[in-house]
Formats: structure tokens, sequence, C-alpha cells
């Protein structure tokens, strides 16, 4: 089985740095030039987003194939695995931003976005947008699109602008995390990306409550009034993502990625991986193998 590649952000030129707006169409036609086939699982190391204007297909998104249409908004979270429909090539945006350039725009707003909400079972990576959505993203996307042309081109004015599609789009999108006060969506969007970054230290819902300074039972609670489920489904739903993603990247044994994601037993880390998926983890990468070659 071929490895998954990684995919690094590069901006276009200096005076982009941070957002890159494609159309789908100009995207298409440097595929030639690729190191890799978008059309198959990479995994990227920098957000994005696909705003689709014609056409409709499917988008794949960390293991699950999501059908879009005109009108659809894709989002894709760092490190997340996706590949791209080339069969029907939908018209359209593809728009990259860095890490860098997304905490820039989050000191000044809070927004559940591109925090790690594809581990809440109920958030889905597309959204249908109204009409009305659709004519406030055109024209957002046009002024970014040419204040970053400018030859006076503000950072400020990008990010600005960029703040107002984000949060135009929150509005629309109408997650859970946004149905808590302020300070309940903070603490649950700090909670989700503990875990992206502590998950292979320790999977004890009540550590993470200490490192939150909240206790385990309230911990619990904001998780179950935000998505639904505790604090401890949360915390394994990413372990097994994260197992997945590490089975069909590159060529790493069963018991490497046992111990790099922190399972000191083998025989448990298979237990733990087919209690949740029914599937031992050679038979999961078997199974993703077959149906690539499909």
């Amino acid at each position: 089985m071929n490895s998954v590649p990684n995919v690094e952000y590069r901006a276009p030129n200096i005076h982009k740095s941070g957002v890159e707006i494609l159309d789908l169409d100009h995207f298409y036609s440097k595929l030639g030039k690729c190191r890799f086939c978008p059309s198959k699982p990479h995994r990227i190391n920098y957000f994005c987003f696909i705003y689709i204007t014609e056409g409709q297909g499917g988008h794949f998104v960390d293991f699950k194939y999501h059908p879009f249409k005109s009108g659809s908004f894709i989002f894709i979270n760092k490190h997340q695995v996706h590949a791209f429909d080339l069969q029907s090539r939908p018209k359209g945006i593809l728009i990259n931003i860095t890490e860098d350039f997304l905490n820039t725009i989050l000191t000044n707003i809070r927004i559940p976005f591109f925090t790690p909400t594809h581990l809440v079972s109920s958030q889905q990576p597309l959204l249908s947008l109204s009409t009305s959505l659709v004519d406030t993203c055109d024209n957002l996307l046009f002024e970014i699109n040419k204040a970053q042309e400018s030859a006076t081109e503000s950072q400020l004015l990008v990010q600005l602008l960029f703040s107002s599609l984000l949060v135009a789009l929150a509005a629309e999108r109408k997650t859970e995390a946004l149905h808590l006060n302020e300070s309940q969506a903070y603490r649950f969007q700090q909670f989700l990306l503990l875990i992206e970054s502590k998950a292979a230290h320790t999977r004890e819902a009540s550590e993470y409550a200490q490192m939150l300074h909240v206790s385990y039972k309230s911990l619990n609670l904001l998780c179950k009034l935000a998505s639904g489920q505790t604090a401890k489904q949360l915390i394994d739903a990413h372990a097994i993502l994260e197992i997945k993603r590490r089975l069909i990247i590159g060529s790493a044994k069963i018991q490497e990625i046992a111990y790099d994601l922190g399972f000191d037993d083998v025989t448990y880390f298979v237990k733990f991986f087919k209690r949740h998926t029914q599937l031992t983890p050679s038979q999961f990468k078997e199974q993703s193998r077959l149906k690539e070659l499909c």
C-alpha cells in the first residue's frame, strides 16, 4: 500500500503568505505538476475550505464520503486526511490558510472553527449555504482576493475580511458549541485542543479535567451539553481516528503505532480498536487497501 503523503502549506508568494485562494479550475490545471494525486488520501498540515459554486460530487474526509452540491462549503482541519473528487470536477474555490494566519484571527474573535470539532459525532465537515450566505461568501471572497492583489495590500484588511467570512459561516453552521455561552464554548474548544496535543500521554478524562482546572463532573457535563458525548467518548474518538490515520499513512507496524500513541500493551491496543470499530487494526488496513484498489 502506498504511503499517504503529508502536504505542507506553501503560499504562492510573500504577499499572500498565510492565505491562498485558488479557483478550482486553476487547481485542476496544475495537477500535472503535483508530486502526489489529490484524488488519493493525503494529510494536510494547514486548514482548508472548499467552496463548491457549480456541480456535484463528493469529498473524502477522514474515512467518510460526503456528497456535495452547488452552494456547499467543506471544512478540513489541520492533520485531517482528505481526497478531492477529480471525476466530477466541480467548479468552485479552494482556500488554504496557515495556523499562524488563523491564530491571528482567533485572538480577536472566538469561533468554534478549526478546533477539532470533527471529533464531535454530530459535527459534519460539510455545510449547505443559504442563498443569502452564498451572496455574502461570493462578495467577501472577491474582496479578499482584490485586497491580496492590490499593490498596497494590507494584511489587516485581509484578516478583517476573512474574519467576517468566518463569522458568517459560523452563524449558518449552527454548531452545538454555539448554543453554549462564550465561556463554556471556549473551555470546550480548549478541551478538544488538549485531546489533540496530549492524547499520546493520557486517555483519562480526569487528567484532562485537571489540566483545565475543572472537576471531572463539570467537564463531563460540559461535553454532554456541547456534543451529546462524554469526555471519555471524545477522547476515545480521537484515539480511534488517529489510529486509522496512522494505519493508512506510511509503513509503520501496528506495534510502533501502538507505542507512538501511548499504548504500552499491543494486545490491549488491538482490543481497544476492535471494540470501537469491530475490526482489528490489520483488518482495517487490509480493508482500506482493497477500497483504494477498487
